[in-house]
């Protein structure tokens, strides 16, 4: 990489990866995208000065730092080992990025790959909203060699406000999970307790101000309230279907310790149940809508 900023490929403008590569282009990175299901981000990177390319291959072929923010850890591979994927044109010095949310033992077989090639890899799951995208605000938490850090951490520091090198290949992925592990226990123990609050005849409110009035407060506590109490279930803008995602890819990392996890399979199991009966594309704040509508439909008569 020069003195001048890199050519940076863009593979995965979602509702965050749309947002991040507006955030880049207002700094006049020069960008190449490609399509994927959704024309439209593509349309609007194009019209703000995008180039867009035939495939992945094509990507990675013309840019210096090629960012992945797709949805799950298939779908990364699929983007990497496909058919004119990104590893079929991928250039020795070049730095794949993995911005998703992926299992780590696959992050750390892709990282191999591309040291093959003589380029590499790091994995930099993110936190927060796109709308913290767009003013580059995100949290990184980077993995990686600390050579690749250093040198990309220019880029990174444009588009996050919270940078952080946490290790090698792959611990990037790991605390992204545990983390996520830990917040979607938190939501689902918080919108089963407002439920049975409904059920024993407490007010919402007053089970809210006397548990928040003590160590359990928390921000997640109070995202969960904004929905059972304030009824905005945007606060936590995270989907039901994308909690179980995550809480899924913990359970598969403990399995590749050989260790029990003894909190997650009912964490799981809510997610699930819940996605199962048509509220997968809820917010995770709906969990409380959900529980108590199941509670209702088992009342006694």
């Amino acid at each position: 990489m020069t003195d001048e900023k890199p050519k940076i490929g863009f593979i995965g403008l979602g509702l965050m990866g749309s947002a991040m590569a507006q955030r880049l282009q207002a700094l006049d990175y020069s960008l190449a995208v490609v399509a994927n299901r959704n024309r439209k981000p593509i349309d609007e990177a194009v019209a703000r000065g995008a180039v867009e390319a035939s495939s992945p291959a094509e990507v990675a072929k013309n840019s210096e730092i090629i960012m992945l923010c797709v949805d799950t850890s298939a779908a990364v591979n699929t983007v990497m080992r496909g058919e004119n994927g990104v590893l079929a044109g991928l250039q020795a010095g070049s730095l794949v990025i993995d911005f998703g949310t992926s299992i780590p033992g696959s992050t750390r077989a892709l990282y191999q790959e591309c040291k093959d090639r003589g380029a590499s890899m790091m994995d930099a799951p993110l936190g927060r909203t796109p709308a913290h995208a767009v003013d580059g605000l995100l949290n990184i938490m980077g993995a990686g060699d600390e050579e690749d850090f250093q040198r990309v951490k220019p880029v990174l520091d444009d588009l996050g406000e919270n940078v952080f090198h946490v290790g090698p290949i792959g611990a990037g992925h790991t605390l992204k999970l545990i983390n996520n592990f830990y917040s979607m226990t938190t939501a689902c123990a918080m919108s089963e307790a407002f439920a049975m609050a409904d059920l024993a005849g407490l007010k919402r409110e007053t089970l809210y101000d006397v548990m928040a009035s003590g160590p359990n407060r928390s921000l997640l506590m109070d995202w969960i309230k904004a929905n059972a109490v304030d009824k905005d279930p945007h606060a936590l803008a995270f989907s039901i279907v994308n909690g179980l995602k995550d809480v899924g890819y913990y359970a598969s990392m403990a399995d590749d310790f050989k260790v029990p996890s003894f909190i997650s399979p009912a964490t799981k199991n809510a997610l699930n149940i819940a996605k199962s009966t048509g509220w997968g594309d809820k917010m995770v704040s709906e969990m409380v809508d959900f529980i108590a509508e199941m509670y209702k439909e088992n009342e006694p008569q």
